[in-house]
């Protein structure tokens, strides 16, 4: 499975971004999808996933209602929609992939990465 997110740039505060991550390879009903996000600061964190086959989402709660996962089965595509996003939105985003379905929020639960893209946003 190899997975390449795109979509990253610079956006204002207040403003509203989406990234996009490309799947290939074979897909079982199993897998789940992921975003997480990184800072030089902090460790890799868990942003929001789905499953494949249901499309259950699963979001951390600082971002629900800001952030949204979707997914798109015939082009193979995972999406984040990020709205009103804020300085500390910043980041590089990651998306990654969990054959075994999700089994908690940790980077270590998801086997499959994609490279990052960067989110910049200003104030």
């Amino acid at each position: 499975v190899q997975l390449q997110a795109s979509g990253g740039g610079l956006v204002q505060a207040g403003g509203s971004l989406r990234t996009s991550c490309a799947v290939s390879g074979r897909i079982s009903s199993r897998y789940v999808m992921g975003w997480f996000r990184q800072t030089p600061e902090k460790k890799r964190e868990f942003v929001a996933a789905i499953t494949w086959s249901e499309g259950r989402t699963f979001y951390v709660d600082s971002m629900k209602g800001r952030f949204t996962i979707s997914r798109d089965n015939a082009e193979n595509t995972v999406d984040l929609q990020m709205n009103n996003l804020k300085p500390e939105d910043t980041a590089v985003y990651y998306c990654a992939a969990s054959s075994a379905g999700l089994y908690g929020y940790s980077e270590t639960a998801f086997e499959y990465w994609g490279k990052g893209t960067l989110v910049t946003v200003s104030s």
